[in-house]
């Protein structure tokens, strides 16, 4: 299974609506709005998708993408 760094599973919090390809369409959806001097968050968006794709929705699944603060 992929590993996600802390800025990416904040990014991944952020965005996802409870499935693998969702969390894609809506990462793939704002990064159409970032402008080009926005290269960290390009590049953290890049580096999520990459990984998302690489997993399939069973691997997504075991992803505990909760952030602390909401247990």
């Amino acid at each position: 299974m992929k590993t996600f760094t802390s800025e990416e599973r904040n990014l991944m919090y952020l965005y996802n609506s409870g499935t693998r390809l969702e969390l894609i369409d809506n990462l793939t959806d704002m990064r159409s709005y970032l402008q080009a001097d926005e290269t960290e968050l390009l590049t953290l968006t890049d580096c999520v998708l990459e990984k998302l794709r690489q997993m399939n929705d069973q691997e997504f699944s075991a992803l505990d993408l909760y952030p602390d603060f909401m247990d």
